[in-house]
């Protein structure tokens, strides 16, 4: 009898450690898989205890005459250098060009009309985490009977804006005036990075990736939407990436237009030495090696040539952004490089960088101004410091995985190619990964009805599929 109470208080001991250690498996691998949320505080000075002010404010773009007087007085006294011949955009921006783009600026570009476009959309303001939260939301024009609006948060990257998305927010919000259909209709939420445009830049220290889409997490829950799609580019997809994480029983799927890889293990190094000769080893597709390979020319020879303004953001913007603040053709010359090379690298073989082969000038400059008029370059400039700084790689979120059910649109000119095969390992849940057949870094401006088009067909997916639910 002592020997079967032994045996049978063993045998509880064994089941409750083996409880134990199931319950913490189960717990651990549950909080391993969310990102804290980021409370932060990034005003002014200490944080007040009395509650924030959650109100919603309507907002305009208005500049003031003694701006636009300064701007111009500026523009007339630039000094230009001359290029070195046949220099094309090689050496960065080419003055020959820029002389005829300020000439523009100053003679043609009617930025009061360009102000009138800005406004034609929505945009408000809210306090959150201590600053002011620009937004513009866009609703349907029209919805049919018994449809609702799908919510989607779509996030720009530097050096962007929210103007970034006016020419996709039509074909999202009314689809079916552009041919698009009317199954999927979305209400479109483009919020200004705190630092970019006219959301207020942080006041303090440490303000990255996760703080934004702490901030982004709370503006959607302000507007009431419990459930979401997000939407990004550069900045924007590591900001959604990580509002991915944070809330994955909130985001219904997540759209990018551009994916980072911040660790490579054995596999992608494997990928790199034998991936061109045998692809199918590695998930790589044809369209994979034509866009990877001769690796050192296709990858490392363009992190080389393309990402020395990332490393002095991400070390010392302030010293170089004083320069840009300060002087309007420095704006643009910084600004306009990265629409050219990241448009289409082959631009640099032209002495106007194809500017004007996908952006009108127009365009171009008003993006330039809400940094000008907004003084923002230099908070924009930081988030590359404050995402940087630790390492690449090192950070939680580097690390966790992302289950939300995930479309990746691929554009043959983004500046770096992620093959899927080496995406998968950080969205676990791809749905959706296409090879665009055109269009650069600046998918929604350059290719609007082809990145619209895409987002609508991976959505459609994740509906008739509820694949939310199967996260």
């Amino acid at each position: 009898e002592f020997c079967s109470s032994l045996a049978g208080i063993m045998l509880l001991e064994v089941l409750l450690v083996l409880g134990t250690l199931l319950i913490y498996f189960f717990f651990s691998k549950k909080n391993e898989e969310t990102l804290p949320f980021k409370d932060g505080w990034w005003g002014r000075g200490q944080k007040p205890v009395t509650k924030e002010d959650s109100s919603i404010r309507p907002f305009k773009v208005e500049t003031a005459e003694e701006e636009l007087s300064d701007l111009f007085r500026r523009l007339d006294q630039a000094r230009f250098t001359e290029p070195l011949e046949n220099s094309f955009f090689h050496y960065g921006t080419n003055s020959v060009h820029l002389r005829k783009v300020v000439s523009y600026w100053k003679n043609q570009f009617n930025w009061k009309k360009q102000v009138e476009a800005l406004n034609k959309y929505p945009q408000f303001k809210t306090k959150i985490q201590g600053i002011d939260i620009h937004f513009v939301h866009v609703k349907p024009p029209r919805l049919p009977e018994g449809q609702a609006a799908k919510p989607l948060l779509m996030v720009h990257g530097w050096p962007g804006s929210f103007y970034e998305f006016y020419k996709i927010i039509p074909l999202l919000t009314d689809p079916a005036s552009h041919g698009l259909g009317d199954e999927h209709i979305f209400e479109v939420i483009c919020p200004s990075i705190p630092g970019y445009g006219f959301s207020e830049a942080p006041h303090k220290q440490d303000f990255n990736s996760v703080s934004a889409a702490s901030v982004f997490y709370e503006l959607m829950l302000r507007l009431g939407f419990n459930e979401f799609y997000t939407q990004g580019g550069d900045a924007g997809c590591v900001i959604c990436t990580n509002l991915a994480q944070i809330a994955p029983s909130h985001v219904k799927g997540l759209h990018l237009n551009m994916v980072l890889v911040s660790k490579l293990g054995l596999s992608h190094l494997l990928s790199i030495l034998l991936g061109r000769y045998f692809p199918g080893l590695f998930g790589f597709q044809d369209e994979d090696v034509r866009r990877m390979f001769p690796f050192l020319k296709k990858w490392l020879y363009k992190i080389l040539s393309e990402f020395g303004y990332a490393h002095i953001q991400a070390t010392k913007p302030d010293t170089v952004g004083c320069g840009l603040n300060d002087s309007p053709v420095g704006l643009a010359a910084y600004i306009l490089e990265k629409f050219s090379s990241w448009t289409d690298m082959e631009f640099r073989n032209l002495e106007d960088g194809g500017l004007e082969r996908k952006f009108s000038l127009d365009d171009l400059l008003t993006n330039i101004m809400i940094y000008w008029v907004s003084g923002c370059i230099v908070p924009s400039m930081r988030f590359y410091k404050e995402n940087l700084q630790k390492g690449i790689g090192t950070q939680k979120h580097d690390k966790l995985t992302v289950q939300v059910p995930t479309g990746i649109a691929a554009f043959p000119n983004e500046i770096l190619h992620i093959p899927q095969a080496w995406a998968k390992k950080k969205y676990t849940n791809i749905v959706s990964f296409h090879f665009m057949p055109r269009g650069g870094h600046f998918a929604a401006l350059e290719e609007p009805e082809l990145l619209a088009k895409d987002i609508l067909q991976f959505v459609d997916k994740v509906e008739k599929e509820q694949l939310w639910k199967k996260k």
